[in-house]
């Protein structure tokens, strides 16, 4: 298995880079898109995403249970992208976001975890650093970042490569 995290800031071409790399991997992609549409801005933020997807790409809705869909649908002679973690983890721990029937975010991270050092072929990984600005005010929003931050080191630990993304130009980290 080969995993890369591609870390940004919001509108950094972390998405694009993403998809370039699917694209020349000559893989067959399917893209886990994260997102739940709240409002008409964000809905265009999302048809912009799509508008730029291939036709022949598999599109999944995951905005949650990531490491249930990641298990059933990474294949050893496919590509994945996961776009992105960031929102995944704010539909995670947002009470308002959350699935009728609840959901454990520690539980959810683990299971993520795990997934990512046993699925087959390529995994790429689009998630937002969101560490360096200032501490937020408000609890969740701290809550947020801080799990952010744990979750983006997580991966970046187990993944074979990160990328940083700035002005839509990659840097390597690892």
């Amino acid at each position: 298995m080969a995993t890369t995290l591609i870390l940004g800031g919001a509108r950094s071409g972390k998405s694009a880079y993403a998809e370039r790399l699917a694209q020349e991997s000559g893989l067959p992609v399917t893209y886990f898109a994260t997102a739940q549409v709240y409002d008409d801005e964000f809905g265009a933020r999302i048809a912009h995403h799509q508008s730029r997807r291939p036709t022949a790409w598999k599109t999944v809705e995951v905005p949650h249970r990531l490491a249930a869909v990641l298990k059933a649908e990474a294949a050893a002679d496919r590509c994945v992208i996961v776009d992105c973690l960031t929102l995944w983890l704010a539909q995670c721990i947002c009470p308002e976001c959350l699935p009728a029937e609840g959901m454990d975010w520690p539980a959810e991270r683990a299971a993520l975890l795990e997934a990512l050092s046993t699925v087959p072929g390529k995994v790429i990984l689009v998630s937002n650093e969101v560490g360096m600005g200032i501490v937020p005010l408000g609890e969740i929003n701290r809550q947020f970042q801080d799990e952010q931050g744990r979750l983006n080191q997580a991966v970046a630990k187990m993944a074979t490569e990160v990328v940083f993304v700035a002005a839509g130009l990659p840097l390597k980290l690892k």
